[in-house]
């Protein structure tokens, strides 16, 4: 049984989290965060302590390895975007693995430098990466890695998951803490999209306004037109009939991918990967947060050259 603590434990993707600890058959010893809306820890772990203020859960983690020779395996991280490179070297200097959400950090650099406090400490980075567990993905990336095919790819993804007014109030509403729109929701397609289809060689930006966003990106075997919002209005006409507030959609050479089921256990099959001595690493985020880093600091274009078709509304 592998000890575990958690930071950022009332956030929207926490109980994914206490679920795959306790799925893999471990124990969450202790949790932080700021705010106290976090009931859901009696679903899994009732008898974990829990801290509103992180001094006092730094020196608890000290406590229960020199009082109580209780040690730290795993630090799972789900605070926000910009904390996500100082809670992963608090881990793995509290001689913890940290297995962080996505996006891994901010910045291209931001890994290099973790790389050092792994180095220095023993100790490893793992990213949440789900969608390349999945089985129509994994699928996909067969698909192609057999593939005759000699022309790319053409892709094209859209992405659309309404957000209330509460989304610009919020941490994931401030670029410089969210990394913005593309970074906040976009960062595991680009990651599965590279991961398919080999390494990134355009990334042209159309849009980019704080509810939307809209490229193109060109990788060694596919031609890629991707359009994210977080806007309601964006919404296919069939999908607002249906009073349904998210669409998701992915073609390649015009045949939908379905990928629609299937992610309800994901986050335990990547845990269970970990403790296996598996997972993905720093490295493996690297592409992913280049790719969110030159979005980011991109002009965008306008409606120029090979633009998703949703970039016109």
């Amino acid at each position: 049984m592998k000890n575990f603590a958690l930071i950022g434990a009332a956030g929207y993707i926490a109980p994914r989290h206490m679920k795959a600890i306790k799925d893999t058959k471990n124990t969450l010893l202790a949790a932080y965060d700021k705010n106290d809306s976090v009931g859901v820890i009696d679903s899994y772990f009732p008898k974990a302590d829990f801290f509103v203020e992180f001094e006092r859960f730094d020196r608890h983690i000290e406590k229960l390895k020199y009082e109580q020779q209780l040690y730290l395996d795993y630090v799972s991280i789900c605070s926000p975007n910009y904390l996500h490179d100082a809670h992963i070297r608090f881990a793995l200097r509290s001689g913890a693995d940290a297995i962080c959400e996505k996006p891994l950090v901010l910045n291209p650099w931001n890994i290099d430098k973790l790389q050092k406090v792994e180095e220095k400490t023993g100790k490893k980075v793992y990213n949440i990466l789900q969608l390349r567990v999945h089985p129509s993905i994994i699928a996909l990336k067969e698909k192609v890695k057999n593939s005759q095919n000699k022309k790319k790819f053409e892709v094209d993804l859209t992405y659309l998951t309404s957000r209330g007014h509460w989304y610009h109030t919020s941490w994931k509403g401030n670029k410089s803490k969210s990394g913005g729109i593309a970074t906040n929701i976009g960062v595991h397609f680009y990651d599965m999209l590279s991961w398919i289809f080999g390494e990134i060689q355009q990334n042209i930006v159309h849009v980019h306004e704080e509810d939307r966003a809209a490229g193109y990106l060109e990788f060694e075997n596919a031609r890629v037109r991707w359009f994210l919002s977080i806007n309601s209005k964006y919404l296919p006409t069939d999908i607002q009939k249906k009073e349904q507030t998210t669409f998701r959609s992915i073609t390649i050479d015009g045949d939908e991918l379905e990928f629609s089921g299937g992610f309800t256990d994901l986050h335990t099959m990547v845990y269970k990967d970990i403790i296996n001595g598996k997972g993905y690493g720093l490295n493996a985020a690297r592409t992913a947060i280049q790719i969110v880093h030159d979005i980011r600091n991109s002009t965008p274009l306008g409606l120029k050259g090979d633009y998703h078709t949703f970039a016109k509304k």
